[in-house]
């Protein structure tokens, strides 16, 4: 199977936007909300929201095919569906990013 380039994710990484950018926007949204970015309980948080988006949205710069070519030659003699329980999941609202 050929696997074909994704072209939004070449688009992205070509109009990447600095981390020092998206403070200042972080920064940006403080001040909307009518709170002091400078406040010492804020002064941290510009980089710490980047921080945890970078955690968040990693998925969006990881190949899927690393992960789902992978496959186990010791198949033979179970018949079983293999489950596997408890798996966290986190999810964003693109219309929220919540």
């Amino acid at each position: 199977m050929k696997l074909v380039k994704d072209i939004d994710q070449i688009q992205r990484k070509n109009q990447k936007i600095s981390d020092e950018k998206a403070e200042e926007a972080i920064k940006t949204i403080i001040k909307w909300v009518g709170e002091d970015p400078e406040r010492e309980g804020l002064k941290s948080t510009p980089r710490r929201v980047i921080k945890a988006f970078k955690e968040y949205f990693q998925g969006y710069n990881q190949d899927p095919a690393e992960y789902l070519t992978k496959t186990f030659t010791e198949v033979e003699g179970y018949d079983d569906m293999v489950i596997e329980k408890n798996i966290s999941i986190r999810s964003h609202c693109e219309h929220h990013i919540a």
